[in-house]
């Protein structure tokens, strides 16, 4: 049977001989200043990294392929408590699917596996996620962040990659055909997830849908019961305008039935508010109600402390 470190390797491209790398298995692990030339400066700890095992609760990087991380990670997190909580924001962007690669990418550098030297990933398939989810993001209103530039990762065979994904995979990309503000399954992680992306929130019915360039371009009734406030006053509330970020000619069955009553979340990016998240407010369904419930307590990650 295969051990989680050596399902890992199935994931990184060297072809130089695994003997120049072994495998940390003790609870300590040996500091070594290595620098790869791509990097202007390579990590920099206040104490010397150890391996840990990934804790149940860090869900960005459950079933990745191995059980043990270096703490502190490649992104400077010194804390395991640290990790969890930035690492949480990028959930519900695997979620999305966008690449097959996102999970990888982003647990190469969140929780990396115990090795003697730090391993990055490849240029190459941080290009890829970033081409394929950067849409995703933008819908959202995020910008791909500063923290995974991919410029400043290796472009030589010391990297790690998905050698297992096929071209089709491969070739996912944030098409018109995926619409993240709309997603038709009512389930109770996937509001929750629109809902914390989201700086606002109400119930409210459609007044007008039009396609605006590349856009879509949601007029809302004036009537409207607040959930969640954010920055918008009453004055934004009267004439409200949400954009559909990209999403022209994504499918979107919410804003095709405007007579319905829905659950409607928003934020504002570049002086314009972007739809984030449209479900029907339906409380025959036990995810909706389910979710609703759960707000009320519900802590979410931080996402401006991530994407930026």
């Amino acid at each position: 049977m295969r051990s989680g470190t050596d399902q890992f390797w199935r994931m990184v491209r060297l072809p130089v001989t695994l003997a120049l790398l072994s495998v940390c298995c003790a609870s300590e692990y040996d500091d070594i200043p290595w620098k790869p030339d791509s990097f202007n400066s390579g990590p920099s700890y206040s104490k010397p990294p150890q391996c840990v095992d990934i804790p149940d609760d860090l869900r960005l990087c459950q079933n990745v392929g191995y059980t043990r991380m270096l703490l502190p990670n490649l992104l400077d997190h010194e804390t395991m408590a640290e990790v969890k909580q930035q690492a949480s924001s990028w959930v519900p962007l695997v979620h999305k699917k966008c690449h097959p690669s996102t999970q990888i990418l982003l647990c190469s550098l969140f929780a990396p596996v115990c090795l003697d030297r730090p391993i990055y990933p490849c240029r190459w398939m941080c290009e890829a996620v970033r081409d394929s989810c950067t849409p995703i993001m933008e819908a959202f209103g995020f910008p791909w962040p500063e923290m995974l530039t991919c410029n400043k990762f290796p472009q030589g065979d010391m990297c790690i990659a998905m050698t297992n994904t096929t071209g089709e995979e491969a070739k996912t990309t944030g098409s018109p055909s995926i619409c993240p503000a709309c997603d038709n399954e009512m389930q109770t992680d996937t509001i929750l997830d629109h809902m914390c992306a989201s700086e606002f929130a109400f119930k409210s019915k459609i007044k007008e849908v039009k396609r605006e360039n590349t856009d879509r371009k949601v007029t809302l009734q004036k009537r409207k019961k607040m959930l969640k406030t954010g920055s918008l006053k009453k004055k934004d509330l009267k004439n409200l305008v949400l954009y559909l970020k990209n999403g022209a000619d994504c499918p979107c069955h919410q804003l095709d039935n405007p007579g319905n009553q829905y659950l409607i979340m928003g934020r504002t990016a570049e002086k314009q508010y972007l739809l984030t998240g449209i479900h029907k407010w339906d409380k025959s369904s036990k995810e909706f109600k389910k979710a609703m419930k759960k707000l009320k307590t519900y802590k979410c990650p931080v996402y401006d402390n991530v994407f930026k």
